[in-house]
């Protein structure tokens, strides 16, 4: 028989006769070693410190998520929790422009809604109506119409103590009285000092100063029928007055701060932020008609309001 090995190229007989020896040799040590490739692995079972370390790593990542969410699920929980405060509430009549913290608290409002009123009304805020009180941060609808049977708002004459007077009008001399206008007599509302006003039939001291002061917050009337808004009888008084529209004194809506804009009658704390911050995200203001799609205004507000706004 040929001997292949023979046919190799390159390699002397001793050379061929090693190679031989080493296949020889890797075949035998490979028929030994196969069975135990067949063998698994044996499992290795966990000891209890693993798993011990494996449980706090675990705990770990869950709390590091939980930090991650936190904020978010608070505002949920903060949501879930007011709307369960309605059916806690304990309503009662209160006026929200006198109420102390105390009687809040009283009424199931939680703390930190009480400290938001005290805060607003501190500022210079009132609550003119009823749904003022609703735009108060934190107070859900269900909360709103629990309590708004009991909201009771009393004029703006009488949040000021009353004080007794000094003297009575009997010890007033006379000739320090000053004469009553005749019929027909017309006096411009928004020029009349209180000197002038008293003179004016059914009106003394206290109407006097009332419409002085009134005139000062606003800058001024535009309309004979402002005087309601501080219980006065228009009908009566409309006979004695016309209004000169160019004494109105104007706000500049590009330039006020919020608490500028805040101290006027027609504007409230969320009204005068809300032009503050358009203010902020949108350049100069050029019109009132930009704020017709917010919640905070209503059209009756911007009619009322576009008479004493100017954009310099």
């Amino acid at each position: 028989m040929r001997n292949p090995l023979r046919d190799l190229p390159y390699f002397t007989s001793s050379e061929q006769r090693g190679i031989l020896v080493l296949c020889l040799l890797i075949l035998i040590i490979v028929c030994i070693t196969l069975p135990d490739w067949d063998k698994a692995a044996p499992e290795e079972q966990p000891t209890r410190e693993q798993i011990e370390a494996y449980k706090a790593f675990r705990d770990k990542l869950q709390q590091k998520e939980q930090e991650k969410t936190r904020p978010y699920a608070q505002r949920s929980g903060h949501q879930s929790s007011t709307s369960s405060q309605a059916a806690r509430l304990t309503p009662f009549p209160f006026d929200p422009n006198r109420a102390d913290s105390a009687t809040l608290r009283r009424l199931g409002l939680p703390g930190w809604m009480a400290r938001n009123i005290m805060r607003y009304r501190e500022k210079g805020g009132r609550f003119r109506r009823a749904e003022d009180f609703r735009r108060i941060y934190g107070l859900t609808d269900e909360q709103y119409e629990t309590l708004r049977p009991y909201i009771r708002l009393e004029a703006a004459d009488t949040l000021r103590p009353k004080v007794q007077p000094l003297w009575t009008k009997a010890d007033v001399p006379k000739e320090s009285i000053p004469a009553k206008y005749p019929a027909g007599t017309i006096v411009d509302l928004n020029r009349a000092d209180t000197t002038e006003l008293k003179r004016i039939p059914g009106i003394g001291s206290a109407l006097a100063r009332r419409i002085t002061n009134y005139r000062q917050r606003l800058g001024g009337y535009y309309s004979i029928g402002q005087l309601k808004e501080i219980k006065l009888d228009t009908q009566r008084l409309r006979p004695w007055f016309r209004v000169d529209t160019a004494a109105i004194r104007r706000i500049d809506l590009n330039r006020s701060s919020l608490s500028a804009l805040m101290r006027h009658p027609y504007l409230n704390f969320y009204q005068a932020r809300a032009i503050v911050d358009w203010r902020k995200k949108h350049g100069r203001l050029s019109s009132l008609k930009v704020f017709s799609l917010c919640e905070e205004f209503t059209n009756a507000d911007l009619e009322r309001l576009a008479h004493y706004v100017r954009f310099d």
